[in-house]
């Protein structure tokens, strides 16, 4: 199989989903510049962390009009697995792909630290290789990763059982001290109603190499390998 990954200017994760979709699961990548106007053959397309414009406007605004990302929608649409993870969380909300929208985090500051998230639906796409309920750390760094959603929205989220991460304390618990950023209900990362489209703030490129004795992450990587080759 192959990961495509999309090239923003100013996309600064892309090396590092390239080089644990490689190195770690042993898949082959395809780097994809934003200008492209069509998708090579590819069977999960990564949207990758970073500031893509410099967050100019509002981040994620300019990427989501991004010649490329006419056919991400497309291909969207057609069924193709598509990961969104951080700043491109954000794009596939601008985009109109996932619902909701990323807003500034609730102490205006930016924050770069490891939190916990706790798993909300592990039978998807992205989790299938995780049980419901684990609790795993990860790392975050974003100014914009306060997710809303109106109320009809969550109610929607909540009954397509579309929310896959929230926010949690070591115990698993919910709490406003273990939400970093301020995101309703702590959401974490949510996928579309056709379960194809996925979006996360944590980055779960970062904790996927054993070297680092933290492996947590790639287990989404090899969920996505697993259903994408069945």
């Amino acid at each position: 199989m192959r990961f495509g990954v999309i090239v923003f200017p100013g996309s600064n994760c892309d090396r590092d989903c390239q080089y644990v979709i490689e190195e770690i699961v042993g898949e082959s990548v395809v780097p994809i510049w934003h200008k492209e106007d069509k998708l090579p053959d590819v069977d999960v397309l990564i949207l990758p962390g970073g500031f893509s414009y410099g967050d100019y406007l509002r981040t994620g605004a300019i990427a989501a009009h991004s010649p490329i990302m006419k056919a991400v929608i497309k291909n969207a649409y057609d069924g193709g697995v598509v990961l969104g993870i951080c700043n491109g969380f954000q794009i596939l909300t601008e985009s109109g792909l996932l619902p909701g929208a990323l807003l500034r985090n609730k102490n205006l500051k930016f924050i770069c630290k490891s939190v916990m998230i706790r798993v909300e639906n592990s039978d998807t796409i992205l989790t299938s290789k995780i049980c419901n309920g684990a609790v795993i750390p990860m790392p975050i760094a974003h100014a914009d990763g306060n997710y809303y959603i109106e109320p009809d929205g969550l109610v929607s989220l909540k009954e397509n059982n579309q929310i896959l991460f929230r926010y949690c304390g070591a115990d698993g618990a919910l709490s406003d001290s273990a939400n970093p950023n301020g995101s309703i209900e702590h959401i974490a990362g949510i996928c579309n109603k056709s379960g194809n489209v996925f979006g996360m703030m944590p980055h779960p490129e970062r904790v996927s190499n054993p070297l680092q004795n933290t492996v947590d992450g790639i287990k989404m990587f090899l969920s996505l390998q697993k259903k994408c080759k069945i």
